[in-house]
């Protein structure tokens, strides 16, 4: 075999890289264009546009990677087809980034466009950066994006700092009482010790609110992540609430959340920030919070399949809970993931079908979330190793997804997945704790099909299997394929019961369209001990009530948006 070095890529390779840099970059600053129009949505109150940004920016890659291969197409001609100079074109591609900030994202744009233009299966080594080599650069001191500030000797000089910060934000829309958003900010954080802050420079929006994120010094030396959160009234800007709890701060950080819109110089640094204020938060979360949804899938697939590596004897199982008619979901043990493949066939009543079912998804995926739906992403084409499967598990994957699954040699394909981070169902949330607890949980379940309410989501099946509860406590829905907006539904109260009626089953004298829903009867399907019902019902009681179910549909029809805080109240700064 012979030691001499490769030969340097050719013109052709160093061209097309040239290319795929510049497609990178044209993508880049595509993407910021439409980030940094958040602050003037921001300034106008124009949510409504807000949202057609964030699908537009959602919807850019892959524009963005279709035009790339297009002018690849046109100018290498046949020889686009060639995998021998698409190797070169990996070589001269990866000397051209090497020095660059943010390197791993051009990395995964580079994959983007060789994954899809060669259709590969699982990896290919020679033609792609493997996921293990594209790995997080950023510096967490994030240098020219985060400032120091000591906040001086007394609340009137930390007032002055604060008002600085404010002001250098430069609002076109003002500000209300500027003076006292400044002193009522520093006197929270006086409150609690707080002596001096590092904050990040950039604001981050996100919905109706816009965001200063940093890190809160105490006196005795202890360091914690600071929000304050800002709102756009009529009148002009105002501080609403100062977040210090790192629980409170990560799950507005968290993975059921719309992504932010914060024009940032270098992603990495401002990752490696974030993850260094919540370390328990994963890398791949805050990227893709952050709107780098390509790169969180990366950083996500190279995390699990660094684990599955690590711990080659782990198996692969079916969730817990109830067994999904529509999905079947398996996970490794040991890493909080769950993998969703659509069934072949759906058991009845099920009457949707796979298409149905993926356009459920990608309509979450464009949506605000308001902290309610579970952030899925998309897989294509994953392999793992046969022998890390359980036999139950790859039983039900090949009897009930033969379209999605096959077994090859000693790997396992799967053409088509959802990823998602696991949660512990809802019943069996219930069922397993002590009644403090199961309470807490039902009413915060109560409270989440408001917020869905609000935001213009049904979720079509309220059982609760189908909703999961995170490490925080919070109760999420995550089983989409009856899913549906509020404004297509046909709210419906039960009729009278006639006496013939009642010995026969509710579905032979009660009539029930496809859009129809009788909130009337959700309680009897909730499965829950009669004690835990009542208390639902005690405090949650409008959700059982058609008519303001239609009050929400007149509100929303009528051009009303609400406002789910994203924050509890006790993190609400005073009004006057």
């Amino acid at each position: 075999m012979s030691n001499l070095p490769d030969p340097p890529p050719s013109d052709a390779a160093q061209h097309a890289a040239a290319r795929v840099v510049d497609g990178f970059e044209d993508y880049n600053a595509r993407f910021s264009d439409i980030t940094r129009r958040a602050r003037r949505r921001f300034e106008r109150r124009d949510w409504r546009k807000s949202q057609a940004d964030n699908a537009a920016r959602i919807d850019l890659y892959d524009q963005c990677i279709d035009e790339t291969l297009s002018r690849l197409e046109a100018r290498l001609d046949e020889r686009v087809r060639s995998r021998a100079l698409w190797r070169e074109i990996r070589t001269a591609y990866a000397t051209r980034i090497e020095r660059m900030s943010d390197r791993e994202l051009y990395k995964t744009f580079y994959n983007s466009l060789v994954r899809r233009h060669f259709r590969i299966d699982g990896v290919a080594a020679d033609l792609e950066f493997l996921a293990f080599e594209i790995v997080p650069t950023g510096d967490a001191s994030c240098p020219g994006e985060a400032t120091h500030h000591d906040l001086g000797r007394d609340d009137v000089e930390a007032a002055s700092i604060w008002r600085a910060q404010f002001e250098a934000l430069g609002f076109a829309n003002g500000w209300v009482d500027l003076p006292r958003c400044a002193r009522v900010v520093a006197g929270r954080l006086r409150g609690r010790g707080v002596i001096a802050v590092s904050m990040l420079r950039t604001p981050f929006y996100r919905e109706r609110r816009a965001y200063l994120v940093g890190r809160a010094h105490g006196a005795s030396g202890a360091t914690y992540p600071l929000v304050v959160a800002l709102v756009s009234e009529a009148a002009g800007v105002r501080a609403d609430a100062v977040i210090v709890d790192d629980q409170q701060i990560s799950i507005l950080f968290g993975f059921s959340r719309s992504y932010f819109h914060a024009d940032l110089a270098r992603v990495g640094d401002a990752v490696a920030f974030l993850h260094a204020l919540l370390p328990r938060k994963p890398v791949d979360e805050l990227f893709t919070v952050v709107g780098r949804i390509k790169q969180g899938k990366t950083e996500r697939y190279r995390q699990v399949f660094r684990h599955l590596a690590e711990h080659p004897h782990e198996e692969m199982v079916l969730a817990d809970g109830e067994r999904g008619m529509v999905m079947a979901v398996f996970t490794p043990r040991g890493y909080p993931v769950v993998f969703k493949l659509i069934r072949d066939r759906f058991a009845y009543p099920k009457d949707t079908v796979r298409a149905e079912v993926e356009e459920k998804y990608r309509l979450v995926f464009r949506r605000d979330r308001v902290g309610r739906l579970v952030d899925a992403q998309e897989f294509r084409r994953l392999r793992f190793p046969r022998e890390q499967f359980s036999a139950e598990a790859l039983h039900e994957l090949l009897g009930e997804c033969a379209q999605t699954v096959q077994v090859e040699g000693e790997e396992v394909l799967i053409r088509h997945c959802y990823v998602e981070r696991r949660l512990r169902p809802l019943d069996l949330h219930v069922r397993e704790s002590r009644l403090p607890l199961a309470e807490r949980a039902v009413l915060d379940y109560g409270q989440a099909i408001k917020d869905l309410a609000r935001s213009n989501i049904f979720p079509g099946d309220l059982l609760l299997k189908n909703f999961g509860v995170t490490r925080h406590g919070r109760v999420l829905f995550y089983d989409y394929d009856e899913l549906c907006l509020v404004e297509e539904c046909r709210f419906r109260a039960v009729p009278p019961m006639r006496d013939e009626d009642e010995t026969r089953p509710l579905d032979e004298w009660l009539y029930a369209g496809a859009d129809d829903v009788f909130p009337e009867l959700f309680p009897q399907f909730l499965g829950i001990a009669a004690t835990l019902r009542e208390r639902l019902k005690a405090v949650h009681g409008e959700i059982f009530d058609p008519a303001w179910w239609r009050d929400v549909q007149s509100r929303l029809a009528a051009g009303e948006h609400f406002d789910v805080s994203p924050y509890p109240v006790e993190a609400l700064l005073p009004t006057r």
